[in-house]
């Protein structure tokens, strides 16, 4: 097999957009249309866990590394919160990112039943970390573990990935798998 051929060129995955000011609705659709070079017509219903936004979800394909793409350009708009998800393919591990309001712009990766992965490489550099600051607690620890799970943004997400009435409903929970 030539090296060109191990990875694929194409990778599909889902957009979300948990929460969403009315106003900002076309300019989402005109980023995502632009980012995937097609049109992307979203069905926005109400945001049940918060007053006056709205929510919507699509699917997506486009070459690896789309997620990012689309990622990098909603992160503009900081009271979004969003997330994008690359579904793994030939070669190249899934991704999830994730947005929130005051805590930014997370990325993981992700396996095929949807859980994060934490590299072995970070892992060592958070255990090295705490040996050479000697002062490390295990809370320390356990709070740049969190980071690197994104814990913190699925615990401002979850709410808001329930769906209300009429809402197209679509999954992505953190305790699954």
């Amino acid at each position: 097999m030539r090296a060109s051929e191990q990875f694929a060129d194409v990778a599909c995955g889902v957009v979300y957009i948990h929460a969403s000011p009315a106003a900002l609705c076309p300019h989402i659709e005109w980023t995502l249309s632009s980012t995937l070079k097609s049109p992307a017509a979203l069905r926005w219903t109400a945001q049940p866990a918060v007053d006056g936004q709205l929510r919507a979800t699509t699917d997506w394909v486009g070459p690896v590394g789309t997620a990012g793409r689309i990622a990098h350009a909603l992160r503009d708009w900081p009271v979004l919160h969003f997330e994008i998800t690359e579904d793994p393919s030939e070669g190249v591990d899934g991704e999830r990112y994730s947005f929130v309001p005051g805590l930014g712009l997370w990325c993981g990766a992700m396996s095929a039943n949807g859980d994060v992965m934490v590299g072995e490489m970070r892992l060592r550099e958070i255990v090295r970390s705490a040996r050479d600051q000697g002062r490390r607690s295990a809370a320390d620890i356990s709070a740049e573990i969190d980071r690197a799970l994104g814990t913190a943004w699925d615990d401002e997400l979850e709410p808001l990935r329930t769906g209300g009435e009429g809402a197209e409903v679509t999954w992505l929970r953190r305790d699954v798998g």
